[in-house]
C-alpha cells in the first residue's frame, strides 16, 4: 500500500509519529501529519536524505521525544523484573495477574513511537 492510501474502515494515521488522525469529513486535501511539528520534521528528514546526510531508513527524533521514550522503555524494564521477582517469591495468581496487567500497558505505551 502506497503511503497516503489505507483501507477502507482503518484510522487515519499520521505520517510522521503514527497518531491516530480526527476523522475527516468533506471536500479537500486529507491530513497526511498531526500538526506543524511532525510536518517540519517530515520535510527535514526527506531533505536531509535528499542531500545524503541521512540513510533512507534513518528516524529522526527530538531530543524530548528520544529521553520519553527511554522513560517508557525503562518503566516496561521495571514492570518485567517486578514480574519476575513476584515469581521468585512464589507469588499468587491475582498478584501476577495485575503484574502483568501492569507490564502489558507500559509495553503497549513504549511502542507509541509510530
Amino acid at each position: 500500500m502506497r503511503a497516503g492510501t489505507r483501507r477502507r474502515g482503518a484510522p487515519v494515521r499520521c505520517e510522521w509519529c503514527g497518531r491516530e488522525l480526527p476523522v475527516q469529513e468533506g471536500v479537500g486535501r486529507r491530513r497526511r501529519y498531526c500538526g506543524q511539528a511532525c510536518r517540519q520534521r517530515a520535510y527535514e528528514q526527506r531533505n536531509a536524505v535528499e542531500r545524503g546526510v541521512l540513510p533512507e531508513d534513518a528516524v529522526v527524533l527530538s531530543t524530548e521525544e528520544r529521553d520519553d521514550l527511554a522513560d517508557r522503555l525503562f518503566q516496561v524494564r521495571c514492570a518485567a523484573e517486578d514480574v519476575a521477582t513476584a515469581l521468585q517469591e512464589s507469588a499468587g495468581k491475582a498478584e501476577l495477574a495485575d503484574l502483568v496487567e501492569t507490564l502489558m500497558d507500559a509495553a503497549k505505551a513504549a511502542e507509541r513511537l509510530r
